[in-house]
């Protein structure tokens, strides 16, 4: 079993913003895996295909560590089984980076299932959304909706978090990192 969960704000006030480039993803790994959507009772939304389980939190970022550890616990998955998929000011947009483990790099919601989980050796997927422009504050930033120009980039780069997203479940970190690692041009887009 492999879970894949994109982080988010809740609310159509945050469904396009920087911040909810997770969900984003999400949405597109599921429209691409054909997974089958399940009731859900620990605060998030879940969908299932062969061996996938698909998982939004539907808490605020930064607690979104809690529905994560729920769902694991329930399906006796461990750390190596998750993908958390994640916005990334530090990372110029439509850039992808999957790593195997690692900080939270300041990442509240990476941050929040490291702390809930008691480990940062779960693999990420961070999409770029950056940089906060010199001079403007961070969260509003983050939650602010993508520009009119980025749109179509975004769009490319979301398709491509979902393909990424779908071959670390298949193949694995490696392959998936080796696939889909860099800008956008450098990548496979669907």
């Amino acid at each position: 079993m492999k879970i894949i969960a994109g982080l988010g704000n809740p609310g159509s006030r945050y469904s396009r913003t920087r911040h909810n480039a997770g969900w984003m993803a999400l949405d597109a790994a599921f429209r691409r895996s054909g997974a089958c959507v399940e009731r859900y009772r620990g605060n998030g939304e879940l969908a299932r295909a062969d061996g996938l389980l698909l998982f939004r939190p539907l808490g605020y970022m930064n607690r979104s560590g809690p529905p994560v550890l729920r769902l694991m616990e329930r399906e006796g998955a461990g750390p190596e089984q998750l993908l958390v998929l994640v916005d990334d000011v530090n990372l110029t947009l439509g850039t992808l980076r999957l790593r195997p483990g690692g900080s939270s790099g300041g990442h509240n919601g990476l941050a929040s299932v490291e702390h809930a989980l008691g480990t940062d050796r779960f693999a990420r997927l961070r999409m770029g959304v950056g940089p906060c422009p010199p001079g403007a504050d961070l969260a509003q930033y983050v939650l602010s909706p993508f520009y009119e120009e980025e749109r179509d980039v975004v769009v490319r780069m979301v398709g491509r978090a979902a393909d990424a997203a779908l071959c670390w479940a298949a193949e694995g970190v490696e392959a998936a990192m080796n696939k889909f690692n860099g800008p956008l041009e450098n990548g496979p887009v669907s």
